[in-house]
């Protein structure tokens, strides 16, 4: 279920300080990923998920009684991208979180961080922020402190953190634990006791959902609370690995598309901004605390690599995803759809339109020989009627391209299969990356030189990883270059051996220092860190040409450029005497 819009500037203020504190979270957890007390997992063990089984939009058992919301959905996510099998249990909030304590699950999806629950739960960096309300019946007077409580009837849910709150801070209220917040917002409109104490959004979908009109949101006593996943003390493998999963998340823009399926709709318009505008100084402090961690990341990284190695071949398929998004720049899913639109139009109108000039041809040439010229479009009739056809068709033209190009882009930003076994043309799959990076091409450079050979043979694999290679080398090569007078350089070709089909890049940029040369494919080795690389994307380009059979070589000297040679099998299938 969705109500209205939220606003853009809240969403985003939401999501940029759950950035901030996920990065700083995550990048001082290694050592305490690492300590002494946590247990090791086993390879493929299933992990038992808990959370609450009414507690929507966040987590909650559908009419078919299958777990859904956010939570599930966002669990679901980091359990593919970082290859983990999962099974998740909903089930009364107080039974979960005892069950976490004794041990029968591993982890809770979502649960309100506190200094006292930190004391025997460990917490993830938060995915949202959960904001607690006081719901009264309708005419029930505002409660705008904790003192407006005393004496009066209050409902919480069993075990949830306004109940461990005001057990903690009694005010003198008369506290009514129930299991669920639609148990508690039913006894509320029945007109059972004077308040309950529930998170805003649950309270808003389940006052909706139920129907119950006569209640309304009468305070908010807490400022907002970070919500993550929380593990028992001594399970911050587990811990870290979800936390990974959350970065992963949030670079591919998956977090997003999560938080606004099932969150972004409830959020009320204009009200966010002001709640967090007290809590910029707190992002700019994180902001500061992130700069600080990246010494820190920077210093300990190398003594990580090696461990970090093996865990990335566990996780490639995910950064293959990861690293496509950061080669185009934007997340192109949405703006497919928005570019489509409008162009679709376009091609429905002008062949229309092309049309309709020739029909009206023939009455403007008997105008024009009747009466003499006359202005039309700003100019003459005489020099138009030769322009106008030129004109439209160039005008149609463009609209199918950029009909291509969007194609292009959606198919290479959709998430693949791991697939090996597709047939490929290596000089479609060049002509695909090109177009969808031709921009990039222009601003590097006047000079594109193309030579593609004919007749190639076929190629065995998966043509969407060999397209991103492909993507990653040009786009080296664009960055290599310095002035636009600079050359790059296309060519396919077959090898002597007849064994393998090549693709070349070269360029005539500055060249790579030869010590620099033999790291280009080590994970996380990057000479553009300063300007935001992450060292990854040749690193996962080498692993993909490895998958498929093939090599990927470079040959560079100082001053003069650099040359990139992927070197694919041939598809001895196909070609078999």
């Amino acid at each position: 279920m969705r109500f209205g819009l939220a606003s853009s500037a809240s969403r985003a203020l939401v999501l940029g300080l759950f950035l901030a504190t996920a990065v700083t979270g995550f990048l001082l957890r290694p050592v305490a990923a690492t300590a002494a007390q946590s247990a090791p997992l086993k390879e493929n063990s299933l992990i038992i998920v808990g959370g609450d089984h009414n507690y929507p939009p966040y987590e909650f058992l559908d009419r078919e009684g299958n777990p859904t919301g956010y939570n599930v959905d966002l669990t679901r996510a980091i359990a593919e991208v970082m290859g983990m099998k999962v099974e998740i249990r909903l089930g009364p909030w107080s039974e979960m979180r005892r069950e976490l304590e004794d041990g029968k699950i591993d982890i809770l999806e979502g649960m309100v961080y506190s200094p006292e629950r930190s004391k025997t739960f460990e917490f993830s960096p938060p995915h949202n922020f959960i904001h607690e309300s006081v719901f009264a019946r309708k005419g029930m007077p505002p409660v705008t402190s904790l003192a407006d409580l005393r004496g009066k009837e209050v409902i919480v849910q069993r075990g949830g953190i306004a109940h461990d709150y005001l057990l903690e801070k009694p005010v003198g209220a008369t506290l009514v634990p129930v299991d669920t917040h639609a148990a508690a917002l039913r006894m509320l409109a029945a007109g059972k006791h004077d308040y309950a104490v529930v998170g805003n959004l649950p309270g808003m979908y389940l006052g909706r959902e139920l129907g119950l009109s006569n209640i309304v949101p009468v305070g908010k006593l807490f400022p907002g609370q970070q919500y993550a996943y929380a593990a028992r003390k001594g399970n911050a493998e587990l811990l870290a690995i979800f936390s990974e999963g959350l970065a992963i998340l949030k670079n591919t823009g998956k977090q997003r598309q999560i938080y606004d399926k099932w969150l972004g709709p409830l959020e009320p318009s204009g009200i966010l901004w002001k709640k967090f505008v007290p809590l910029l100084g707190s992002l700019f402090g994180a902001l500061l605390l992130i700069l600080g961690g990246i010494v820190i990341w920077n210093r300990s990284l190398k003594r990580e690599v090696a461990r970090r190695t093996n865990e990335l071949q566990l996780h490639q398929q995910q950064l293959i995803q990861a690293d496509k998004m950061a080669s185009i720049g934007i997340l192109v899913s949405g703006m497919a759809h928005e570019i489509n639109n409008p162009n679709s139009v376009a091609l429905l109108n002008l062949p229309i339109v092309i049309e309709a000039y020739e029909d009206c041809a023939g009455i403007l040439e008997d105008h024009y020989r009747t009466h003499g010229d006359f202005p039309m479009g700003g100019l003459e009739y005489s020099r138009m009627r030769e322009e106008i056809p030129s004109l439209l068709s160039e005008t149609l033209g463009g609209a199918e391209r950029i009909k291509r190009i969007v194609e292009d882009l959606k198919d290479f930003a959709r998430q693949g299969n791991a697939s090996l076994e597709e047939s490929i043309d290596l000089n479609r799959v060049v002509h695909a990356a090109v177009r969808l990076v031709e921009n990039s091409i222009r601003k590097a450079t006047n000079r594109l030189e193309q030579s593609y050979a004919e007749g190639l043979p076929g190629l065995r694999g998966n043509a969407q990883r060999i397209e991103q290679v492909i993507i990653n080398l040009i786009l080296n090569a664009c960055q290599a270059l310095q002035t636009p007078e600079q050359a790059i350089r296309l060519a396919t070709y077959q090898s002597s051996c007849k064994q393998f089909v090549i693709f070349e890049v070269c360029d005539e940029g500055g060249g790579i220092a030869p010590e620099h040369l033999s790291h280009l494919k080590d994970p996380f080795f990057t000479t553009k860190r300063e300007t935001g690389g992450t060292g990854l994307g040749l690193s996962v380009s080498a692993t993909i040409v490895q998958q498929h059979g093939g090599t990927l070589n470079f040959a560079s000297t100082l001053g003069q450029g650099t040359t990139a040679t992927l070197a694919l099998p041939v598809n001895r299938k196909e070609h078999a005497p």
